[in-house]
């Protein structure tokens, strides 16, 4: 199904006191996850599961200033040679919402289908890399070391996969884990993660984990540690656990304290939690677009916005250096080549040294330093992996930022 055809405003999804039968979406039969009820339900995560609030505090929002520019029409070439327009990109990706800054200046903005300025919308795995952030903060502050064993944190974890290793290997996922990360195959780690985190039905037959901390626990290990990269959301899910210790923090008012209020976030944003009130590190945050583009500008000034450092300048400059590219070659990422994996950020090494936080479905963060510009995307895409956005969003994104430039 189209685009078009899929709109969840107008196939009606949750309209109605009550909803038509026909027309509701739910947790319990597993309807939240399916297509096209997704596009309805990542911006409404909130009305299906538990969560918990990020406070943006008091103050007044931060400005974005605002200077429009038509970039709909921006030409460039896709991975399988069509000639494509920054609009048609946006289409054929089912986004929700984009905003894009030019130094510092919002010059595009728009939203579709349920998506609204003020609504949040789940990030999905995009909050790995406010979790790898909020960790690096940590580190600055001396509260974790990245060479100390994870059980240092976490001693309940000494007789799981990650009883010997170390917390640079969580940040950097290159823990070696029995834990598989297949989005189509119920069976695999990524769905009892699910199920653990409290975001898919649990049968009447159950036996595993029905909660975060549990599920860590029960990871075994296959190989050794530190060897290759191999992306596995149970890894940042263990980083959170060792943020919460070091700080004395739920996870939630971590955020709060160190990036949300300090950004002057317009809208609170949230966690989806678990069955013991955990939030969903690797994947449960839900903020506003403008917001997400807020905590992007940070990283792109070497974590100063609002008037002050929020991110130390250390910790975006050694997420920007990146990892270790033979370590992460061993995954396989073609359309990524190059590229490296460090604190739970994406490392392009292209030519503008640009570096992302992604979702499936097609959530991103897209940090271009030589061009001064980041982009920021909500989608609902029928295909969770990435695979199906990067041919058209990643030509689209550097053919902008090269216009940009141009442009000046």
């Amino acid at each position: 199904m189209s685009y078009t055809e899929t709109d969840p405003e107008q196939l009606g999804w949750m309209k109605g006191f009550p909803p038509l039968s026909e027309r509701t979406i739910a947790l319990h039969d597993g309807s939240l996850r399916n297509f096209p009820e997704l596009r309805w339900t990542w911006s409404n995560m909130r009305q299906l599961v538990p969560t918990v609030n990020v406070w943006r505090g008091a103050g007044l929002a931060s400005a974005l200033p605002h200077v429009e520019r038509d970039i709909g029409g921006s030409a460039f070439v896709a991975m399988d040679g069509r000639s494509m327009t920054f609009a048609q990109m946006l289409d054929e990706t089912y986004t929700d919402g984009v905003v894009v800054l030019h130094k510092g200046r919002l010059i595009y903005e728009r939203y579709f289908g349920a998506l609204k300025p003020h609504k949040p919308h789940v990030a999905m795995s995009v909050t790995k890399s406010f979790t790898g952030t909020l960790a690096g903060i940590l580190v600055s502050e001396g509260r974790i070391d990245t060479l100390a064993p994870v059980v240092e944190y976490v001693p309940e974890l000494k007789r799981s996969a990650f009883g010997d290793a170390r917390v640079e290997e969580v940040m950097d996922m290159t823990t070696s884990l029995v834990y598989t990360e297949n989005y189509t195959d119920e069976t695999s780690g990524v769905w009892e993660l699910r199920r653990a985190s409290g975001t898919a039905p649990i049968e009447s037959d159950y036996v595993g984990s029905t909660n975060i901390f549990d599920f860590l626990c029960a990871q075994g290990k296959q190989g050794e540690h530190g060897r290759a990269f191999a992306y596995k959301s149970v890894n940042t899910e263990v980083l959170a656990w060792i943020c919460r210790r070091a700080s004395g923090l739920t996870l939630a008012e971590l955020l709060s304290d160190r990036i949300w209020r300090k950004i002057g976030a317009e809208e609170d944003a949230y966690y989806h939690v678990d069955r013991v009130g955990t939030e969903s590190s690797g994947a449960g945050l839900s903020t506003a677009l403008r917001d997400l583009a807020r905590f992007g500008e940070t990283m792109r000034n070497h974590g100063r916005f609002n008037g002050r450092q929020i991110v130390p300048a250390a910790v975006v400059e050694d997420i920007e250096r990146g990892g270790d590219t033979n370590k992460f070659k061993c995954a396989g990422y073609t359309m990524l080549p190059g590229a490296s994996y460090r604190n739970q950020w994406w490392v392009s090494n292209n030519a503008h040294r640009a570096y992302l936080a992604r979702g499936i479905h097609g959530q991103g963060i897209y940090v271009d330093p030589t061009a001064q510009m980041v982009i920021v995307r909500y989608a609902s895409h029928p295909v969770a992996v990435n695979s199906a956005n990067d041919p058209v969003t990643l030509p689209a994104y550097m053919a902008l930022s090269k216009q940009l430039m141009a442009d000046g």
